[in-house]
């Protein structure tokens, strides 16, 4: 039996992303959507012939098995607590929420309701799992780097990616949080016991640094958030990670960089997450052990596939009530860490302004 879908939100992620990925899986069916534009509940149902609502108390646990929500980053723990306390399950792609009062409540809400679940494709790349499966070899695991680093790639000005009442921050939230989950993947769970970070907005408000690839209408409004973090956080099981998360930058090509140093040796992997044109020829994962390089075989994906991959599994979790809870766990330390890494920033910061002693 199919799993029966309500798409909550109907902005680029819901219509070009997860429309097409739901209908063209045989586990699920879009049975209704929910938009608070007008505009956008008409073309939608005229194009699809789907029943679409103005607001989520409109569905009901008894026709619909699970909502996917595509909402702005600010409506996340609103939107899917609702549905949560209304008895419906919920899949949330990153970021799952904004705050630990969020978490909190998400929480609250999955105790008395719906299960949350909750996405990030990146983990779900063949290149990421070959990774993943090296790790066991090096070791005492020591140090990762993260990094994803765009050379144009600022989102359209003017829209909810670049304000920060509606996206909670910038590069961090957006392209950290894949980096954070991809983490958890590789070494499992952990809080973070330092964090110190910086950021910068370099390019964020220039339209030479924008997507290529999202043609969005512009806005008037500047955008208020970082283009650029760069952190180093210490987690409490000892490993020290690096962070570099970039819209825009000074590089040729969009680079993702994972590299697990490990006592008896280094993994590293170089490739493109998400939808850029502007990619990696092809992932490359090695192995250096005394000086010595190996390249290991990995797959050469089609892009995006990580997603359709990420569906394949999401009936059997949904069926699984151990899930339950797995989502604010993995959660929970994400949040805290992006919080100290702001307030970090934030002093940093405050610490410029201040002129020199003589």
């Amino acid at each position: 039996m199919s799993v029966r879908v309500a798409l909550v939100g109907l902005g680029w992620a819901g219509r070009e992303l997860w429309l097409p990925l739901l209908r063209e899986h045989a586990g699920f069916e879009v049975v209704a959507a929910v938009d608070a534009d007008p505009v956008s509940r008409t073309a939608f149902h005229e194009a699809t012939g789907i029943a679409v609502h103005p607001a989520v108390d409109a569905l009901t646990a008894r026709a619909v098995d699970l909502a996917v929500v595509a909402v702005p980053n600010h409506l996340h723990a609103e939107v899917a607590g609702a549905l949560l306390a209304n008895g419906i399950s919920v899949f949330l792609e990153k970021p799952v929420c904004l705050t630990s009062a969020e978490v909190d409540a998400l929480a609250a809400a999955e105790r008395g309701g719906g299960m949350l679940l909750a996405g990030s494709a990146a983990r779900y790349r063949g290149d990421v799992e070959a990774l993943r499966r090296v790790v066991p070899d090096l070791g005492g695991i020591r140090h990762v780097d993260l990094g994803w680093v765009r050379a144009r790639g600022v989102p359209q000005a003017g829209g909810w990616f670049t304000r920060r009442d509606k996206a909670g921050g910038g590069a961090l939230f957006d392209l950290g949080w894949h980096l954070f989950d991809t983490l958890v993947f590789l070494l499992g769970p952990a809080r973070f016991a330092q964090v110190i970070g910086v950021t910068s907005d370099d390019f964020v408000n220039a339209d030479g640094w924008r997507a290529a690839w999202r043609r969005e209408q512009r806005g008037a409004d500047a955008a208020d958030v970082e283009d650029t973090a760069r952190g180093f956080l210490v987690r409490d099981d000892g490993v020290s990670v690096s962070l570099r998360v970039s819209w825009a930058s000074h590089e040729a090509r969009d680079v993702s960089l994972i590299q697990v140093a490990g006592s008896a040796g280094t993994a590293e992997l170089r490739c493109t997450f998400g939808f850029s044109p502007n990619r990696e020829p092809e992932p490359v994962l090695t192995v250096t052990r005394e000086g010595a390089t190996t390249r290991l075989a990995v797959p050469n994906e089609q892009v995006g596939v990580e997603y359709r991959r990420q569906l394949d599994g999401l009936a059997t979790r949904l069926a699984d009530p151990a899930n339950r809870g797995e989502a604010i766990a993995e959660a929970r330390p994400i949040v805290r860490m992006i919080e100290s890494f702001y307030a970090s920033a934030r002093s940093a910061r405050s610490r410029r302004a201040v002129p020199a002693l003589r």
